[in-house]
């Protein structure tokens, strides 16, 4: 038996409706969420219907090859995405560069994450970082997305009340299938209460527009630059811990290679960048997706197929997307990453000697501080160490952690 067909009768084997439909979910939270970004974005660039099109299928197709790939490859639900930091650097800091000098600044940022990846500097700073901190890290992401399903029984209890008490009874009684049946019933709230909003769907598939790469110095240094570095801090290394947090210890160095050469070769047709996820990859981790951990990669493998099919509809499956309301959206978000928050939680507080400084991580993460442009995941990170090396009483533990490997 070839490779392919032994994988191909894995994959029937180990198949799941429940890691199928967190698949789906980590994309419609993507499409809904952190695709309105580059929406934005795409205005203050003052880019074409044709060049934003091509922005949508390029980031939605590199995410989906990159996640599929990895996932076929080690087993294991790794979800690629773009790069919502990026995205938000480009809100705050794209005038004054044309389009052609931004995707120069894209090439040169997705080579120098190549270089991070396989030069195995990330993946030492990685290692040398306590399970305890990055587990509080993620605790802090996760927690908004948790607390947002209360927030929503406020807003429309008629709908997501419905929601939460089907989670509720279909954990108890059949919980494979809980998500999945949280999704239909606020699908069917909604629809019954006509709360999906009316949009005009013209179903058309996207055609790639290809834009040649102008190199500036200015672009490289004011845009290439800062989105590497938002890129590896606030998402890569978010992605590792996920990963790490969930059992999944993978070697980050061709994580990160592949993700950077994704962002390489979809960077022409106005990529900004692919990275590992974080919060989506929390919903394809988890039990929720499947009770065996080492029968989750079908729902990393089901998230990158479902990018790239609907990557070539590129502005039509946001118009769908967009009628749904954002409430409905929190609550199948919030209950699908319980699991995962509710794991990084016990986590974080599993080790003694990590307690405070895994707290403190924690607390900045919550706080949504941005300094430098970069956001409270990375400082929470940066405030975890310092508070561990001087709890310790050995401040050069810190040093020894940080400084590179020799």
């Amino acid at each position: 038996m070839s490779v392919v067909s032994k994988f191909l009768a894995d994959v029937k084997q180990d198949w799941s409706v429940s890691a199928i439909t967190s698949g789906f979910i980590a994309v419609i939270v993507s499409y809904a969420g952190p695709l309105l970004i580059v929406f934005q974005a795409a205005r203050i660039a003052h880019l074409s219907d044709a060049e934003l099109s091509s922005w949508i299928w390029a980031i939605s197709f590199s995410s989906g090859l990159a996640g599929m790939l990895l996932s076929a490859w080690f087993r294991a639900p790794v979800i690629a995405a773009w790069s919502t930091p990026g995205a938000v650097l480009l809100v705050s800091g794209w005038a004054g560069y044309s389009f052609a000098e931004s995707v120069g600044a894209f090439i040169f940022s997705a080579v120098l994450v190549v270089i991070l990846g396989y030069s195995g500097l990330f993946s030492a700073m990685m290692e040398r970082i306590p399970r305890g901190i990055i587990a509080a890290m993620l605790a802090g992401i996760l927690l908004k997305f948790g607390v947002d399903v209360f927030v929503s029984l406020k807003q429309m209890p008629l709908v997501a009340l419905p929601m939460f008490v089907v989670y509720l009874l279909s954990k108890r009684y059949c919980p494979r299938y809980a998500v999945a049946a949280t999704l239909l019933s606020g699908l069917a709230s909604a629809g019954l209460l006509h709360e999906l909003a009316p949009v005009a769907i013209r179903i058309a598939l996207v055609e790639p527009v290809y834009t040649a790469p102008v190199f500036s110095l200015k672009a490289v240094v004011g845009l290439g630059l800062p989105l590497c570095i938002v890129t590896m801090v606030s998402q890569n290394a978010t992605g590792i811990g996920v990963l790490k947090v969930d059992g999944y210890d993978l070697p980050p160095n061709p994580l990160i290679g592949v993700t950077g050469i994704a962002s390489l070769l979809s960077a022409p047709f106005g990529s900004h960048g692919v990275n590992l996820a974080a919060i989506t990859a929390a919903i394809c981790t988890g039990k929720e997706a499947h009770a065996q951990p080492e029968k989750r990669y079908v729902a990393g493998i089901a998230c990158g197929v479902f990018y790239m099919l609907l990557s070539l509809f590129g502005a039509t499956v946001v118009a769908v997307f967009s009628a749904f309301p954002a409430e409905l959206i929190a609550v199948i978000a919030g209950v699908a990453l319980f699991g995962s928050l509710g794991s990084s939680l016990s986590s974080a507080m599993e080790t003694e000697k990590d307690k405070e400084s895994a707290l403190v991580t924690f607390l900045i993460t919550i706080s949504g501080i941005s300094l430098l442009g970069i956001g409270a995941p990375f400082w929470g990170l940066i405030g975890g160490m310092v508070t561990h090396g001087i709890l310790t009483g050995n401040i050069r533990w810190l040093w020894q952690k940080l400084a590179p490997v020799k």
